[in-house]
């Protein structure tokens, strides 16, 4: 029985935990809140308070996943790392966590980031995609998590913090086309798509390429945030100007509520083209974004754990992204995903 410290005990938070506690782990669970049902289990031990100051009482080298929200998530890696701690990072940060590289080889930490569904696996198809092909001329990834059915109000629940969304739909966006970078508003290309099975959504761009803007070589790459019409004209029209408690009140997860999450990328050049869609509807009262990126932290989690960040992901000390991960450890990834009930389809 190995132990792991998780930073963040949210919706995806607990759903990872609850994954390393049924491969008969310990689990230190660091949080302002953390749910009751955690602070029950005989091999969780909570530590309720706060984070960063946690952080620098934990003992070195140690596994450490940071599940907390984007805006206090880069607060805590130079801790962590100079403690040489072998880190599993989910918080969705505009920091970009390579400016930390030298501090992590120095103390002989490792920092993987971005670990979820998109970023994340989306990165990890877009790396399959440039090692079957080459180098590509066209990415599209396009991901949402949504109720199955629309509404007459937000039509959107929040699976994770709001100001990580919030960040979503504010920061800009970084894309590239015919080999330049550019930084666009978040939003933008706003256009009707259509996804099998739930029929007309809207798609815009969003800031979700990150490390692959610099780690594959693309003409043109760009990535889209999806979901139910309407959202996006409400968002602009009053949503900007709401408290975000009162965008947390709005946007409540409600686990009786059908949903799902859709996830699709498409690679191509002259040479072929890879196009994949990964979608899950939810199972046994986790929802559908909880799980698909939960599972992809957790998967990540596992393997240090159990094989270690060279022995199983092929990572040296220093920070990387989720296309850093070994061909071996992408594909142990996605077949822990596909064994838990995610689809991957090949079209």
């Amino acid at each position: 029985m190995a132990s792991v410290v998780a930073l963040g005990s949210g919706l995806v938070g607990q759903f990872v935990i609850e994954r390393l506690l049924e491969a008969d782990h310990k689990v230190i669970v660091i949080d302002l809140q953390i749910p009751k049902a955690l602070h029950q289990h005989p091999r969780v031990e909570a530590r309720q308070g706060d984070a960063i100051q946690a952080v620098s009482r934990l003992p070195p080298q140690q596994t450490v996943i940071n599940m907390l929200p984007g805006r206090i998530g880069d607060m805590v890696r130079p801790a962590l790392l100079k403690a040489g701690h072998n880190v599993v990072d989910l918080a969705f940060t505009a920091e970009d966590p390579h400016r930390h590289e030298a501090l992590a080889v120095e103390h002989q930490g490792v920092l993987l980031w971005d670990v979820g569904i998109a970023p994340g696996i989306s990165n990890m198809l877009v790396k399959q995609a440039f090692e079957d092909l080459g180098p590509l001329n066209h990415v599209s990834i396009k991901v949402g998590g949504n109720p199955t059915e629309k509404d007459d109000e937000w039509s959107y629940m929040a699976p994770f913090s709001p100001s990580d969304v919030i960040e979503e739909y504010t920061r800009p966006a970084r894309i590239r086309v015919d080999n330049t970078l550019l930084e666009v508003p978040a939003l933008s290309e706003r256009h009707d798509i259509q996804v099998d099975g739930y029929g007309t959504m809207e798609a815009f761009l969003t800031d979700g390429l990150r490390s692959i803007l610099d780690t594959i070589p693309c003409t043109t790459m760009k990535e889209y945030t999806v979901r139910w019409p309407g959202h996006i004209d409400r968002w602009l029209n009053e949503g900007r100007g709401m408290e975000e408690a009162e965008l947390l009140k709005a946007w409540t997860f409600d686990p009786q509520r059908k949903e799902f999450t859709w996830l699709e990328v498409v690679a191509e050049n002259s040479n072929g083209v890879r196009h994949t869609v990964v979608q899950d509807s939810g199972l046994n009262g986790d929802g559908s974004m909880a799980r698909t990126t939960g599972l992809v932290t957790a998967a990540c989690a596992l393997l240090f754990l159990e094989q270690g960040p060279l022995e199983g992901c092929g990572l040296k000390p220093g920070v990387h992204p989720p296309e850093g991960l070994s061909a071996k450890a992408i594909e142990s990834i996605m077949a822990y995903m596909q064994e838990q009930g995610v689809r991957f389809d090949s079209i």
